[in-house]
C-alpha cells in the first residue's frame, strides 16, 4: 500500500486526473440523489403557488404526492437515456471529449433551477432534472472508463474505487448544503439545486488541461506517439510506459479485426458468460441491498436513542461522513486485500447487519438499551457497504471486459443501476408500509446470495491485466465444470457396478 502510495505521489497529473474527473463525473450521480431531501417542502410550495395561479386553485395531497414523486423519478429517466448514449459518445469523440460536453448539459439544468422560481414553473424543475440525470447517466460510464484508463495497472483498483468515493462525497454535499445555515432555506434553495452547474463548470475550466485517454488512443486512434505522451503526463517522466503499452498492444493484437461489440453481441458470447453474470449480479444488488432502507430507519433509531428532533439532520449527516469516510479508506486498502475479498466479505458481513437490524428494531419497543444496538448496527452497515460493495462495483466491467465489450459491459451495469434505482424509489415506500423493519429480511436474502456468487464464481483482478482475469474465469469454471463431470462419471460407474454386481 505504501509503494502504491508513493507512485500516486509521484504523479501529480494522475491525482489532478481523479479530482477533476471525479467532481463533473461521478460526484453529480451521488449529489442529485441527496440534494431533493431538504428542499422538498419549498419545491412542494411552488407546485402549490403555481397550481394556484395558473388554475385559481391548490392541488389535493394526492396530486401534490404525484407531481413530486414525478419530480424525484424524472432523474432516473434522464439517467437511464444518457448511459444509453456514453458508450457510444465515448467511443466516437474520446473520453475526454465527452466529459467536457457533457459538463454544458449540466450547466443547462442549472440555469432551468435558477430561473425557475421567478418564472413560477416547476416543468423547469422537471427539465432540469432530466437534463442533470442525462449528465449523470453519462459521467458514470465515461469518467468510470477515463480513469481507470488512465491509471497504471498497480494502481488500477485504488483509482477505480475513487469513483465510488465521488459518489458518496456528492451524496454527502448534498446533505451538507441542503441544512438551514448553508443553502437550505427559502431564500436559497433554488441556489442548493443548481449546485451541479457549478461542479460542471468547475469540470470545463480544468479538464482540457489534461490528456485523453492513452488506452482510447492506442487501441481505437492507433495513436502509438499520442498514447505515450500522454502516459509520461499522466505518470511522470521518469516511469516507463513502454511495459504497459506492450501489455495493451498484446490485447489489441489478440483484439485484431474484432468490432466494438454490441449489446447483444454481449448477451450471445458463452465466452464472457460468467463475466456478464458477475455484472449482473453486482449491479442488481448495488441497488436492492436495502441501503436507501437503512437511511430511512436511521431516523427512527436515532430518534428512539434519545437525539432531539430538530437534531436528527445532523445525525444524518454523521451517517453521510461515515460513507465518506469509509470509502477513502477503501482506497487505501484495496491494494493489499484484493476486489474479490471486499466484495464477499461486505456482502456477508451486510447480511448479518440487517439480519441482526431487524431482531434490534423488533426489540426496541421492549428492551429500552436496543435502539443503541440499532444504532452500532447501521453504522456497521453503512462500513461494509462503503468499504466493500459501494466502492468496488462501479469500475468492474472496465476490468473484467475486453476493450470491444467494454462499451456494452458499462451500458449494461448503469442500466442496471438506474432501473434499479427507479423501481427502488417508486416501490420502496409500498413495501416499508407493508413489511415495516421486516422489508430488511428481502435485503438480507440479495446480500448473502450475492457474497456467496462473488466467493464461488469471481476471480481475483487485483494487479492483473484484462487477458489474465479473462483465464482465470476460464480457468475457474474449467476446473468446477471438470471437477462437477467426474463427479458425475464416478456416480456413473458405481451404478454401473453395482448393476452388474446384483446380476452376478
Amino acid at each position: 500500500m505504501t509503494g502504491a502510495l508513493k507512485q500516486l505521489g509521484r504523479s501529480p497529473v494522475l491525482v489532478a486526473a481523479i479530482f477533476i474527473s471525479g467532481i463533473g463525473g461521478t460526484f453529480q450521480y451521488g449529489f442529485n440523489i441527496s440534494v431533493l431531501n431538504s428542499p422538498s417542502l419549498f419545491i412542494k410550495e411552488l407546485v402549490n403557488s403555481t397550481c394556484q395561479q395558473r388554475y385559481g386553485h391548490s392541488l389535493e395531497p394526492w396530486e401534490l404526492s404525484l407531481i413530486w414523486s414525478f419530480i424525484v423519478s424524472i432523474y432516473c429517466i434522464g439517467g437511464l437515456a444518457g448511459t444509453l448514449y456514453a458508450g457510444h459518445l465515448a467511443g466516437m469523440y474520446g473520453r475526454k471529449t465527452t466529459l467536457l460536453l457533457n459538463n454544458v448539459v449540466a450547466i443547462c439544468g442549472a440555469v432551468l433551477m435558477l430561473l425557475s422560481k421567478t418564472a413560477l414553473s416547476f416543468e423547469m424543475i422537471m427539465v432540469a432534472r432530466v437534463l442533470y440525470g442525462l449528465n449523470a447517466g453519462v459521467s458514470l460510464t465515461v469518467h468510470t472508463m477515463y480513469i481507470l484508463e488512465c491509471a497504471p495497472k498497480r494502481l488500477r483498483g485504488m483509482i477505480g474505487v475513487s469513483v465510488a468515493s465521488f459518489v458518496s462525497l456528492g451524496k454527502f454535499f448534498g446533505q451538507l448544503l441542503g441544512i438551514s445555515e448553508v443553502l437550505g432555506t427559502e431564500e436559497r434553495w433554488i441556489w442548493l439545486l443548481a449546485f451541479s452547474g457549478v461542479a460542471g463548470l468547475l469540470q470545463l475550466l480544468t479538464l482540457p488541461f489534461l490528456p485523453e485517454s492513452p488506452r482510447y488512443l492506442l487501441l481505437e486512434k492507433a495513436d502509438k506517439h499520442g498514447c505515450e505522451m500522454a502516459l509520461r503526463r499522466l505518470w511522470g517522466a521518469k516511469k516507463d510506459p513502454g511495459p504497459e503499452m506492450e501489455e495493451m498492444l498484446a490485447e489489441h493484437a489478440t483484439l485484431k479485426g474484432v468490432k466494438i461489440q454490441g449489446l447483444m453481441d454481449l448477451f450471445l458470447d458463452h465466452n464472457v458468460r460468467w463475466q456478464l453474470l458477475t455484472i449482473l449480479v453486482t449491479f442488481v444488488t448495488l441497488q436492492l441491498c436495502g441501503i436507501n432502507a437503512v437511511y430511512l430507519y436511521s431516523f427512527d433509531v436515532f430518534q428512539a436513542a434519545g437525539i432531539a428532533k430538530e437534531n436528527l439532520r445532523y445525525a444524518a449527516l454523521g451517517t453521510g461522513l461515515c460513507e465518506v469516510s469509509t470509502s477513502i479508506a477503501c482506497v487505501l486498502i484495496i491494494e493489499c486485500t484484493g476486489k474479490r475479498v471486499l466484495l464477499f466479505r461486505g456482502y456477508l458481513c451486510m447480511a448479518a447487519s440487517l439480519a441482526l437490524l431487524t431482531v434490534t428494531l423488533y426489540l426496541q419497543d421492549f428492551v429500552s438499551w436496543m435502539p443503541y444496538c440499532s444504532m452500532v448496527l447501521i453504522f456497521s452497515y453503512i462500513f461494509f457497504f462503503s468499504s466493500g460493495p459501494a466502492g468496488v462495483t462501479a469500475p468492474l466491467p472496465g476490468e473484467i471486459f475486453t476493450q470491444s465489450y467494454k462499451p456494452p459491459a458499462f451500458m449494461v451495469a448503469c442500466i442496471l443501476n438506474w432501473v434499479g434505482l427507479f423501481l427502488v424509489g417508486m416501490l420502496f415506500p409500498l413495501i416499508v408500509e407493508h413489511l415495516d423493519y421486516f422489508c430488511f429480511l428481502i435485503f438480507f436474502v440479495f446480500c448473502f446470495l450475492s457474497g456467496v456468487f462473488v466467493w464461488f464464481h469471481v476471480p481475483e483482478t487485483k494487479n492483473k491485466t484484462v487477458l489474465e482475469i479473462t483465464e482465470d474465469f476460464k480457468r475457474m469454471h474449467q476446473k468446477r465444470r471438470h471437477s462437477l463431470q467426474s463427479k458425475l462419471s464416478s456416480i456413473h460407474i458405481n451404478d454401473i457396478q453395482t448393476t452388474i454386481s446384483t446380476k452376478l
